[in-house]
């Protein structure tokens, strides 16, 4: 019995030892203070003291790992090693500054560093008595669809943890309130008689944009079978005829959205608003009843003014266009995919409509690391994943292709009205396609250009996408979902293409 209590005690001894300090090294390291000796990140311990996460009612503060770690038992122990072993290897081989620490605002990765089962440990109940309708009706679809992936509390809750200026939460009835755009305001539309590049005006705004003449002619739409990262929804290739049209410089902006959405939004409609009803009466055509306000901040805080718009949805993209042909007594509509293609490639044939290889453009994975091909040419056309800081651009970032248009490739991907279908350039007739619409039905649309988000391999002429409806509205919390915004898209925008008719000086039909 001595001989194991000589051994026996001892043992205990260091065991609990060995608890205690791990007990108490766990405990050292999750605090707040130490998360922040490690994080090189003034912005954000600032932007955490400024959040309801701080100045809590209570009086209580939430510290970092409370929600950049699960509970405790619920994986806390793996998550803190992994983590912890992650951090320490960026802080000795990194330098903080080259960190993009604002990009860990977007909602995309800030799912990666926060844990849903935090949140519910300490919101136990999702319906306290003082919560408002909207709140009610949020919680409820969270409940309902809490298995959806990517529906997570901060879809809703962003600024809980680390406060952004200016975020909203809830209905916006004041977005579009403010403007970048000068004070004088336009009486009448541009007045186009010949075809050659005009600058429209919008009636009731201070707004304008430029419209640039493309000419007809002829291409061959897709990209042939060689063409590095094609996909088989590109080809095969079809000989197009295109007529005439005019297309809009750069991607429609926030400031032409925002006077088409302050003068027909259902809600906070302004005094300008009349003055176009008026109009649209006399010329015996109804007015359009446009968009509800938003839900959060569609801009994603990147900025207004020329930027492109974003968020609204392909129902509103269209009845911008029916809306501005009101005004501007125009025909103006959406590209068709064969117009848009025709247009971004500029009479080129290439991948893009300047000289390189998406092979050596391309700089994910392995390239990214040990790649020293020259990257100027494309980052001078183009706002992509290599170039873009994680959002959208201004139309100045890059210069225009051969037809005069900016950003045709890239920033953000484009609406067209055709709708999409996999095969759509195998079930055109044999021959020489003349002003190709697309498909007679489908469920999505065609989008195309690339976003600032695509490598370079998916911002060619020749890349195609499509709309993703359901899963673009996956997080919307409204009942019943909006028509109007993307709770889950900040990627897609459009530009608009002007009917060259006799509206706009064409005898010749």
């Amino acid at each position: 019995m001595k001989k194991f209590l000589l051994w026996f005690l001892p043992g205990l001894i260091a065991g609990s030892l060995v608890i205690l300090g791990a007990n108490f090294a766990i405990s050292k390291t999750s605090t707040s203070a130490y998360c922040v000796s490690c994080h090189i990140h003034p912005q954000a311990d600032a932007s955490w003291k400024k959040s309801v996460h701080y100045d809590t009612q209570s009086g209580y503060r939430v510290s970092c790992t409370e929600c950049h770690l699960p509970p405790k038992g619920k994986g806390y122990l793996f998550a803190k090693a992994k983590t912890g072993l992650r951090d320490l290897w960026s802080y000795w081989t990194k330098d903080s500054a080259s960190f993009k620490w604002e990009d860990r605002k977007r909602l995309e990765l800030a799912r990666v560093y926060t844990y849903e089962s935090s949140c519910i440990k300490c919101h136990e109940n999702l319906f306290p008595a003082k919560l408002s309708k909207e709140g009610e009706d949020a919680h409820l679809y969270y409940t309902e669809q809490k298995k959806t992936p990517d529906l997570n509390c901060i879809n809703c809750h962003l600024n809980a943890g680390h406060l952004i200026p200016g975020y909203t939460h809830g209905s916006n009835k004041t977005f579009g309130s403010a403007s970048s755009a000068p004070k004088e305001i336009y009486k009448e539309p541009a007045k186009v008689t010949e075809f050659k590049n005009f600058t429209e005006k919008i009636p009731g705004s201070s707004i304008s944009f430029n419209m640039i003449a493309i000419p007809g002619g002829t291409f061959k739409m897709g990209s042939p079978e060689n063409e590095p990262f094609r996909k088989a929804d590109e080809g095969p290739q079809r000989d197009v005829e295109i007529k005439q049209f005019f297309m809009a410089e750069i991607e429609l902006s926030w400031d032409e959205y925002l006077a088409f959405y302050v003068q027909t939004s259902t809600e906070g409609r302004s005094s300008d608003t009349e003055g176009v009803r008026k109009r649209e009466q006399a010329a015996g055509v109804d007015a359009i009843s446009g968009a509800t306000p938003p839900y959060g901040q569609p801009d994603q805080g990147w900025g207004l003014g020329k930027r492109p718009a974003i968020s609204y949805s392909y129902h509103a993209a269209e009845v911008y266009c029916k809306w501005l042909s009101q005004v501007s007594g125009k025909t103006y509509r959406l590209p068709t995919e064969a117009e848009w293609e025709y247009a971004a490639r500029g009479g080129t044939s290439t991948p893009y409509f300047f000289p390189g290889d998406p092979n050596k453009f391309e700089r994910t994975g392995f390239r990214a690391r040990f790649s020293k091909n020259d990257t100027t040419e494309i980052n001078s056309y183009v706002v992509y994943k290599d170039n873009s800081p994680t959002k959208t651009e201004l139309p100045d970032f890059v210069k225009a292709n051969p037809f005069g248009l900016k950003n045709m490739l890239g920033n953000v991907a484009e609406f067209c009205s055709d709708w999409y279908d996999p095969e759509a350039y195998s079930k055109y007739p044999a021959g020489t396609l003349r002003d190709p619409a697309g498909p007679a039905s489908g469920k999505e649309h065609v989008i195309r250009g690339g976003t600032f988000m695509n490598p370079a391999g998916l911002v060619r002429c020749a890349a195609r996408d499509y709309t993703k409806t359901d899963a673009w509205l996956k997080t919307d919390p409204q009942m019943p979902k909006s028509i109007w915004w993307y709770s889950d898209c900040f990627n897609v925008g459009f530009r608009v293409v002007c009917d060259f008719d006799v509206k706009t000086g064409n005898t010749v039909q």
